[in-house]
This record gives structure tokens, sequence and C-alpha cells, in this order.
């Protein structure tokens, strides 16, 4: 196994001269100083990983390792670049290709899955009542506005693509690129479309009429990673296109489930329940709160199923060195994006409570969006159904996909992954290529290994928890250094062009210690969460990945390194070509043995 993108091995003599091929730049004046790029500041000895080993037997040199990772000066509010945001990472203006409107697309395309037409169900199973079903999705909404103030604050200060990788480099500077490496393996094992591309084949086969099997349903899944690979991979322009055109359309579908519900709670002709299906009264006083269950429990995993369905909102974070006037259009997108969803959650679970009868729901193994259709408009209405699903839940594998790319080809910038300079680039076609295919691999890998019954609600919670660690880790790292001043903590100079308020930030510290642990609390009984594995399996599988990222990065950033003598030194690589992109490569350099 190589080296995470480590180039050939150098002498100390010749460690500042240029290598051949891509331009290696060396603006230093001693070994371990240079000057990065934007969004970089200077650094000294902490720009690369610095392993000192023992050279042998006698030798004064001890084991230990000095470095920290090259963490980007975060943008100032106060700075020239502080408005717009987009000299901060070095990218070629054509590559900015997203709008206001394709942020936000993007937000929405994540965002508006599944979730929508299958929590509200899953969610009054649980609590009991309706009344405290729409609670929980106010809390929810609560909690997905307080982490949309945190990842715009975030944004806004380091204003380029990645995400959550900028993030943790910056919040957690030592061990160095541990955080990365943890990073990097929850995103390419646990973050994949695999879930949302199986309920698309679902829902695709009920449309044309077809029954599902496991095996038809992989077939059209594996269908549909492969087209939207190809797209996004080979024409970005149609991508983003595409992605704007379902995006809108998503909005419409939910937009028109909501008028329908509150027209038919209203008593229009034409819009009330069908003859021969239970009336409901579930907004009457006396039915609003029957059925209420005082169990924690119960609730903490209703507002953890909620939030399943508000993931993405920092989507846009992902593919901010494509967006213009990131920090603006950040803002705007995020606060826009996430308003009108959560208005729309909260009307369409007004309308499916205004159509479908409590004891219709909780006594029917049918999603609820499927007996919101069947009792307005008849049986024949669940196939058309099925189709407009189908097109929301592909709207979401475009986005999963296109961000996802983005962030492979952001940890290849890094440096951190094998073959990085395959990783970062956007050969041939102007776009992520490699990113993508990698994440496609992932994905349909997961589709053949999916197993009968718990599999996929297994994926779904795992890909779930790793994003709420990863929230949670970021989060409290963001109060860390906003509790701290500059006089007791000059590591960090972060003064944002958007701040949030100190109490948001800590509601959603303490709302993801929530998710953390919701799933250690065992189940009410004759409500598990699996057939057959373990409650907490996908909680303890995520902390798993974490050790994989542990071990990757012990064995390239100390054991490897000690064992062969030589420490890491990062280097800027220049681009030689109008679809590469600035981007680290790690170098090795032989320690010399400490002669007396």
């Amino acid at each position: 196994m190589a080296t995470p993108s480590q180039g050939d091995t150098k002498s100390p003599a010749s460690a500042g001269l240029p290598s051949s091929g891509p331009t290696i730049s060396h603006e230093r004046s001693q070994l371990h100083t240079s000057q990065g790029p934007p969004g970089y500041g200077t650094v000294g000895t902490s720009s690369s990983v610095r392993i000192s080993v023992s050279a042998g037997e006698g030798s004064h040199l001890t084991n230990r390792s000095t470095g920290s990772s090259i963490a980007p000066t975060p943008l100032d509010k106060g700075s020239d670049d502080g408005k717009h945001g987009e000299t901060f990472d070095d990218v070629p203006e054509v590559f900015r290709r997203l709008g206001l409107f394709s942020a936000i697309n993007l937000i929405f395309n994540y965002v508006i899955g599944v979730g929508i037409y299958v929590s509200p169900g899953l969610i009054l199973k649980g609590v009991g009542s309706v009344g405290v079903s729409l609670i929980m999705w106010v809390i929810g909404v609560v909690i997905a506005a307080a982490g949309t103030a945190v990842y715009i604050e975030l944004g806004t200060g380091l204003p380029k693509s990645g995400g959550d990788k900028n993030y943790l480099e910056y919040l957690f500077q030592n061990p160095a690129y541990l955080m990365t490496c943890i990073f990097a393996a929850y995103s390419t094992i646990a973050k994949t479309s695999t879930a949302n591309s199986v309920v698309f084949g679902e829902y695709v086969l009920h449309a044309l009429g077809v029954q599902p099997t496991p095996e038809n349903i992989r077939t059209v899944a594996h269908i549909c990673l492969s087209i939207v690979t190809f797209i996004h991979g080979t024409n970005v322009k149609w991508g983003i296109l595409l992605q704007d055109i379902l995006g809108a359309f998503k909005i419409v579908v939910l937009v028109a489930i909501s008028v329908c519900g509150i027209l038919s709670l209203a008593g229009v002709r034409g819009f009330q329940v069908l003859d021969g299906y239970e009336k409901p009264h579930n907004f009457e006083w006396k039915y609003l709160w029957e059925g209420t269950v005082f169990d924690m429990k119960a609730y903490s995993t209703a507002i953890y199923t909620v939030l399943w369905s508000f993931i993405g909102y920092q989507n846009a974070n992902y593919a901010l060195s494509e967006i213009k006037n990131p920090i603006k259009t950040l803002k705007h997108a995020s606060i826009v994006g996430v308003s009108i969803v959560s208005v729309i959650y909260i009307f369409v679970n007004i309308a499916f409570f205004a159509v479908v009868a409590k004891s219709d729901i909780l006594d029917n193994s049918k999603v609820i969006v499927s007996l919101f259709f069947r009792n307005l408009f008849g049986q024949t209405a669940e196939r058309f159904l099925s189709f407009l699903v189908a097109l929301s839940i592909l709207g979401s594998v475009f986005a999963g996909q296109f961000t996802q790319g983005r962030v492979v080809q952001e940890l290849g910038r890094e440096g951190i992954l094998p073959f990085s300079h395959i990783f970062s680039s956007n050969r041939p076609f102007g776009a992520p290529l490699a990113g993508l295919f990698a994440q496609y691999i992932t994905s349909s890998a997961l589709l053949y290994v999916n197993p009968p019954g718990d599999g996929f609600l297994f994926i779904v919670s795992l890909g779930s928890y790793c994003i709420f660690v990863i929230n949670l880790f970021v989060s409290m790292g963001l109060l860390f250094v906003r509790i701290k001043t500059p006089g007791e903590f000059n590591l960090f100079q972060w003064n944002p062009p958007f701040r949030a308020p100190i109490s948001i930030v800590l509601v959603y510290v303490l709302a993801n210690v929530l998710l953390i642990l919701t799933p250690f609390i065992p189940p009410g009984n004759g409500s598990p969460t699996y057939d057959h594995l373990p409650y907490w399996s996908h909680a303890v599988v995520a902390f798993g990945i974490s050790l994989v990222g542990i071990a990757y990065w012990y064995w390239f950033a100390v054991w490897h390194p000690t064992k062969k003598g030589y420490i890491l030194q990062r280097e800027i690589v220049t681009p030689q070509h109008i679809h590469d992109l600035k981007r680290f490569t790690f170098v090795k350099i032989p320690v010399l043995k400490d002669l007396d």
C-alpha cells in the first residue's frame, strides 16, 4: 500500500530543488518553512508531518511526533476578500459555476429525500399522538436552524470545498491529520448514495407495476448510480441543470401535497377523503393528544428521525469552491433553503394528518404518503405517486454524488489519499471524475453486500450516525474557539464574516450529544430497532470506522516513517493543466543520524 501522495525520497541537501513533472513549490528559506496557497498562512515547523525517529542503537534521537497539520488561516471579515471569498481558495474562475439558485437546490436535493415521506408515520407510531408528533417536528426545525447557523459561520470563515474536512482540520490541529483521516474513513465508507438509490429502485418498480425483488431493486439502483456518476463526471453543466430541475420539482410536489391537505382540512369539495376510507379527526382537541407516550427513548428517537429528514442542510458547504461569491451565496442559500424546507415539512405533516386517520397510520404497513394519495384520489393514484417519489429520490442521488465526489477531491488535494494526484484533478472533463468514481464503487459495492431484512435500515442509520458524530466534533470545536479569547489561545484567529450567537452553538452541541447517545438507549418492549441486529449495532460500527481512520493515520504518519527512517514534509504542487487544481504532496525526508 502506498503512502498517501508521497513523492520520491529526497536527501536534505536536495530538498529545496524542484523535481520533474508537476511543479513542486519550494517557497522556503529553511527546510520546514513555506508560504501556503491562498487560504493558508505562513507555516513553520508545523507545515509538515514531522516524525523524528531513532536511527539505531546509540542514536541521540528519540521516537516522538513533533508536527501538527497545516490548518488553513480563516478568512477575516475585515480583509479584502471578506465580502465575497472567491480568492480564498485558488480555484480558476471557470470552475465557479454555481449561483444562488443552484446552491439552494444543492440543499433542497440533499435534504428532501425519502425522509419526509416515511418519517411522519414512524414518529407517530413512536410518540403515540398527533400533537406530540408535530412538536417533535418543531424541535427538529429549531435544531436544523441552529445547525445551519453554525455551518454558515464555518463556511464563511473557511470558504472552500470540503466542508467538515476543512473545519475539523482547523479546529483539531494536533495530532497532524488525525481528524482528516477519520473524516476520510467516514466519507469513503459510510457516506454513500446506496440507500437513496435502493429507494429509487423500489419506487420505479412500483410505478412500472413490477413486483420488487432484491435482485431487480439492485439492478435499477445500480443503473441509477451509473447514470448519475456518468453525467456528473463528464458534463458538469448538464449535471447541475438536472439537479436544479429535480430540486424545483421536489418543492412543487411537496407544496402540492400541502395545498391538497389544507383544502381537505377546510372541507373544500373535491379534496375530501373518499368514501370507504376512515375520516380523520386528528385535529380535534380531544384526539390531538390521545395516546401520548411518556417515554424519553421515544422522544429522543423521534427527534433522531426528524433530523434524519433534515440531513444535508450544510450541503452547499461541500462545494464552496464552485460557488460564485461564496460568502454571500452561502448565507442566502442556507437561510432560504432551510427556511423553505422547514415550512414545507410542517405543512406536509399537517396535510398528512388532515387526510389520513391516526388508526389507519398505526395499523397499516404502507408509508403515510401512500395512504394520503389513496384517501384523496383512489388506489390508481398510488402508481403515479411512486413515480413522483422516485423523481424526488433521484434528486437526492444527484446531490449526494455531486458533493461526495468533491469531498474525495478535497481529500486528494490535501495529499491524504493514495494516488492523490488523480483524485485531486478535474481531468479529463473538468469534473472530479476520479472522486465521483470512488464514491460510485463504494455505493455499488454496498448494494451487493447489503443483507436482506435489516440491511437497508442499518445503512441509513450508519450514515446518519456518522454525520451526527462529525457534527458533534465540529460544533464542540467551534464552541471551544468561541469561548476562548485571542489572549488566552492564540492558535485560532477566528473572525469570520458571519457569527452565530453562542447560545445557538451551544444548543447545537447539546442536540448532537443527544443524537450520539440515543442509539445506546434500549428500545421499549415491542418496538425493536432491528429484527435481527442489536439496537446499538450501527453506532458501534460507526466508532469502528473511526478506528479505521485512526489506524490509517498511524500507519502513514507514525509507523511507516519510523520504520523507514524519514519524516514527511508537505509541499505545494502547482497545477500544469487547465483541469488540475493546486494541491499538496508529501515528500520523504531521510532522518540523519546525530553522530558524536
